[in-house]
């Protein structure tokens, strides 16, 4: 039985005394009036959670007495009733933000269902979801048992975030820490099954479909052929640090301007990290490879610089060796001043055949060490960073320029270098001076940490990685872990606990969006 209080406004009130038992004999607790100017004295001494108006009443109108319930309560629904179809009065009640519209003759069915819609809807929908998701939990758990491959863990992934985004959506999240489980049980998995097969990977012992597209291979293999066969200019867009549940939300925006034609993913290479990852995305190339072959554009992790800095030079030289003889343009996008001065010039980009512009935003956003404190306050869980990634966007160059590209008939490609995990669980190692600062893996020589709880690579050269000298070796830290030294233990874990990060080995990190998109 429902408690829910509802104010019902019509000048033929009396009229309307079976509607209201009807109501009242299932739980609703009605408050009739019978002139808008009574609806406002209600809304003013009391507080309601939904209101019936009807339109057409004498003196103040339906409309005139929804604007004075709005300035006095803005977020509560009303439900406009009316004997007209006219549509300039469904215009200015929907512009009014209401939320029905039912034309009489009303029946009582019709009103329970818009009730339930609107004050029922949030019940309605966490009751079905933890329903479904019981079941789906245990089929979920028989899939995690079996050997899996590398598609069949993309699946996996996609199931989690959509039972992750349909359990935000409930009223108690009953089912969020039951989900938690399984993500780490997944992601647990997920780890040995990367150990296990990366290697074979990166070497080439595995050909073809027995594989994902890796970092490396995502232009030469996917972007390229794209460009090739579009009549139109390509745009790819790289979003740094970009999950794929980011995408998720973002999508359904995007989708005003362009049709999704193909949502793929791809693996990142390891680390999880721009200088690794995004390097290895432009050049076509692995880390060793780039080193190998172009010394002068690849920064050892001892050397200072930026370490991504080189990105344009290395997609110039990954054109060249596919024989890529048209024109192209590269833009990275630091601040949202370079982003509008792009949207600005974008008829210069009708030129090109291929356009690359990367957007650093997310990236720096997720882990500014300066405003740490406050970006955990902004995002606390992946629910609050999926938000604040969004509210990014809808006010972001980015948009803009999406805006104007589907304008222009360009199609788009979007992706990302790499994505990122909510840490958890601090993992202590020991580490030289000369040992990098990254918090999900850590590369150096004479390492101390615990061989159980971490994936290490010796030989960094048998994944595609330069070895910096003979004892140099790679550790990368699993599912939602980080390493912290020793010494002040206990204040970097209170500083770097539930920020997220990237460069270790989970699916968040390595399962990663890649959209082909076509203007509509």
């Amino acid at each position: 039985m429902s408690n829910h209080k509802i104010l019902w406004a019509d000048d033929e009130i009396d009229l309307l005394k079976p509607h209201l038992l009807f109501l009242e004999s299932r739980g609703y607790v009605m408050t009739p009036v019978n002139s808008g100017r009574d609806a406002i004295d209600q809304v003013l001494e009391h507080s309601f959670d939904l209101v019936f108006l009807d339109e057409n009443m004498p003196g103040m109108s339906g409309l005139e007495t929804l604007v004075e319930i709005k300035a006095q309560d803005p977020h509560i629904p009303v439900v406009m009733i009316t004997k007209s179809e006219e549509e300039h009065i469904m215009e200015e009640a929907i512009g009014s933000k209401i939320a029905d519209y039912l034309i009489k003759p009303i029946n009582p069915n019709q009103i329970l269902l818009s009730i339930k819609r609107i004050l029922d809807n949030k019940r309605i929908i966490t009751e079905k979801t933890n329903q479904s998701y019981r079941q789906q939990f245990a089929d979920i758990s028989m899939q995690l048992q079996d050997h899996l491959d590398f598609e069949e863990w993309v699946g996996i992934y996609k199931k989690l975030i959509y039972w992750d985004m349909q359990i935000e959506n409930t009223e108690d999240k009953s089912m969020s820490e039951v989900l938690e489980m399984q993500k780490s049980d997944a992601n647990h998995r997920f780890c040995d099954f990367i150990s296990d097969q990366y290697q074979e990977w990166v070497s080439g012992d595995l050909k073809g479909g027995d594989r994902p597209i890796l970092s490396h291979e995502v232009l030469p293999n996917y972007v390229l052929p794209k460009v090739a066969e579009n009549e139109n200019p390509t745009v790819l867009i790289v979003i740094d640090n970009l999950r794929y549940d980011q995408w998720e939300v973002l999508e359904p925006e995007i989708n005003k301007w362009f049709n999704l034609a193909e949502k793929d993913f791809y693996y990142s290479i390891l680390p999880t990290t721009t200088a690794y990852a995004r390097n290895a995305l432009f050049a076509g190339l692995t880390p060793l490879e780039i080193e190998k072959q172009y010394p002068d554009l690849w920064v050892k992790e001892d050397q200072e610089g930026s370490k991504n800095q080189f990105e344009n030079e290395l997609l110039g030289r990954l054109l060249q060796r596919n024989k890529f003889t048209e024109k192209y343009s590269y833009h990275k996008i630091l601040h949202e001043k370079e982003g509008k001065a792009l949207v600005e010039q974008i008829n210069d980009l009708k030129h090109n055949k291929l356009t690359a512009v990367v957007f650093n935003f997310v990236d720096m956003l997720s882990h500014a060490r300066t405003d740490m404190q406050i970006v955990k306050q902004l995002a606390p869980d992946e629910a609050a960073y999926r938000e604040l990634t969004l509210t990014w966007f809808n006010h972001s160059s980015l948009q803009q320029l999406l805006k104007s590209l589907a304008e222009l008939k360009f199609n788009v490609i979007i992706t990302t270098d790499h994505g990122t995990v909510r840490v958890k669980k601090p993992e202590k190692i020991v580490g030289e001076k000369s040992t990098n600062t990254n918090l999900r893996y850590k590369q150096g020589k004479r390492l101390g940490f615990d061989a159980k709880k971490v994936i290490e690579f010796g030989d960094p050269r048998e994944i595609g990685l330069p070895k910096s000298n003979l004892s140099s070796s790679y550790i990368f830290a699993k599912e939602d872990q980080f390493f912290v030294y020793p010494n002040n233990f206990n204040q970097y874990v209170n500083l770097y606990k539930d920020t997220f990060q990237h460069g270790g080995i989970s699916m968040e990190e390595i399962i990663l969006p890649l959209i082909s998109l076509k203007p509509k």
